[in-house]
């Protein structure tokens, strides 16, 4: 993978249910991280005492957070929705030349901020709330 432009990166989310993914946030400042917890089956017969692991046992989760400027008064308000109704709808992370998350993801913080002199802006974080699939673009 060559190196790609960070604001390339996007957040669509299906607020409906149905389906149709609309892109609410190009993020300016993003991070997108995997987790996998350890389940240690290590036991006395271990050979030569070292550490054994349960392959595919822990548990996985997923998280993103960045900022940016929202695409418009309507992406805006969907993630609000969100947010205060404390659904937890599919959500697309298009990652440009790489490939797409999607899944379930719970909105954990929505922070807006900005200075007298500039746009508007907002910080987000999102945690995975089931199965995620990745798609290789």
């Amino acid at each position: 993978m060559t190196a790609q432009k960070g604001k390339d990166l996007l957040l669509k989310l299906d607020e409906t249910g149905g389906g149709t993914f609309v892109t609410v946030a190009g993020l300016r400042a993003t991070r997108l991280s995997f987790n996998s917890d350890t389940v240690d089956v290590t036991t006395a017969e271990s050979a030569g005492n070292w550490r054994e692991l349960l392959a595919g046992a822990g548990l996985r989760a997923a998280a993103i957070s960045g900022s940016g400027i929202f695409k418009d008064a309507a992406s805006d308000a969907a993630l609000r929705r969100v947010f205060f109704d404390g659904t937890i709808p599919d959500f697309e992370i298009v990652i440009p030349d790489f490939g797409v998350v999607s899944g379930p993801f719970q909105l954990t913080s929505l922070e807006y901020s900005g200075q007298h002199d500039g746009e508007a802006g907002f910080e987000i974080a999102l945690v995975s709330a089931g199965a995620l699939t990745f798609t290789a673009i």
